[in-house]
């Protein structure tokens, strides 16, 4: 990064961290939260409750569609992560409590999402970034993201079975399709040598296998095995999984949780925030699949955050690795 585009980002974060209250991490950093009404073997409500989420205060487009507010020269946008999280956690709220506000705001978004679902370059459907981001390598619109298609697929099965509309249904294949689509040609799915295969957050080279990103678009895919019976979905499913087994151990760094596997030579740990959804994610993955390496871990990364020093060391060494490579 120059030294202008990087006076450029630092004014942004400060902007979106210290000077503002209300930016897109008024939306991203809730309390992380299993739901404890969530069973493998039905597709019912949402695997984390995203309860915080459905209370976003805004901003929403006309349709009441959330906007995400990434103050500076980038401004207001859709982001279709955000709108399928939100969608969810509306449709957890409506599935318990029956409340026609929660139904409107779920279906609102859904349908949002169908029709956003377009063609990128190469003719793969995906919901686009229509903003430029700010990551270690910039993300320039309208770029796609594997945790929006997962997200996205989890709202459109839900949708199908709520709604009985078979638009969702169609859209969800073509979705499905998509994270099956490797990056070079134009989906978000990497096959790395040793033949493990990851669903990218962020498209980028050399790919940084985003864990949070990873393990919420395999949600996606059980969703969709789930909704379609698919034994496509099913083999898939099990080929994420094989990848995170073989690899959940370079994530842990002995006193805390990365990120992200970044080529840089200094590791991306988590931030706070995303050390403690790893922690919820960890257990929805041994509620899903009963493994005990699951439950290992997250007691291994539990114990690491209950320790202060920990807790100061991981800040530190993101704020390194931030200065150094942001």
């Amino acid at each position: 990064m120059s030294i202008g585009t990087r006076s450029q980002y630092l004014r942004r974060v400060l902007a979106s961290y210290v000077f503002t209250k209300n930016n897109q991490l008024t939306f991203w950093h809730e309390t992380p939260a299993r739901n404890p009404a969530a069973r493998p073997d039905v597709l019912g409500p949402y695997w984390m409750t995203f309860a915080d989420k459905a209370r976003y205060p805004g901003p929403y487009d006309a349709d009441g569609v959330p906007l995400l507010d990434y103050h500076g020269d980038v401004g207001r946008h859709h982001n279709p992560i955000a709108i399928a999280q939100y969608a969810l956690g509306h449709y957890n709220a409506y599935i318990e409590s029956f409340e026609p506000m929660h139904f409107e705001r779920f279906a609102t978004c859904a349908e949002w999402l169908l029709n956003n679902l377009l063609p990128n370059e190469r003719g793969v459907p995906v919901w686009a970034h229509h903003f430029d981001f700010e990551y270690f390598k910039p993300l320039l619109a309208p770029w796609h993201s594997g945790l929006a298609q997962g997200v996205g697929l989890s709202v459109l099965v839900r949708a199908h079975a709520l709604l009985k509309d078979d638009r969702y249904l169609e859209a969800a294949h073509r979705t499905f399709e998509s994270l099956r689509t490797p990056i070079e040609d134009g989906g978000v799915l990497y096959t790395d040598p040793r033949g493990d295969v990851w669903i990218e957050e962020y498209i980028v080279h050399p790919p940084t296998h985003i864990l949070n990103g990873f393990l919420w678009a395999m949600w996606g895919v059980h969703d969709y095995k789930l909704a379609t019976g698919s034994s496509e979905a099913a083999e898939f499913f099990v080929a994420c999984l094989t990848t995170v087994r073989n690899n959940l151990h370079r994530y842990d760094t002995g006193f805390w949780s990365l990120y992200e596997l970044t080529p840089q030579r200094i590791q991306s740990p988590a931030s706070p925030f995303y050390h403690q959804l790893h922690l919820i994610q960890l257990e929805v993955m041994h509620a899903l699949t009963n493994e005990p390496l699951f439950l290992e871990y997250r007691n291994r990364w539990g114990s690491y955050a209950a320790r202060r020093v920990n807790r100061s060391a991981a800040w530190v060494y993101k704020a390194g690795f931030k200065l150094v490579y942001w």
